[in-house]
């Protein structure tokens, strides 16, 4: 996250968390990841709780 969020140019704090927030949401519904089968997180999520 450290090398994504651009914390530099944030000059109060409600930018920072501005800026975090946006990454979570990214991560979570943008950014596949190999070691859950190559879905997002959202998707591999929904995926388990179909196989319930």
């Amino acid at each position: 996250m450290k090398d994504h969020v651009k914390s530099r140019i944030c000059k109060t704090f409600a930018e920072l968390e501005r800026e975090i927030k946006r990454y979570i949401h990214y991560y979570n519904h943008y950014k596949y990841q190999w070691g859950l089968k190559k879905m997002i997180p959202v998707q591999y999520r929904n995926h388990l709780l179909s196989a319930i």
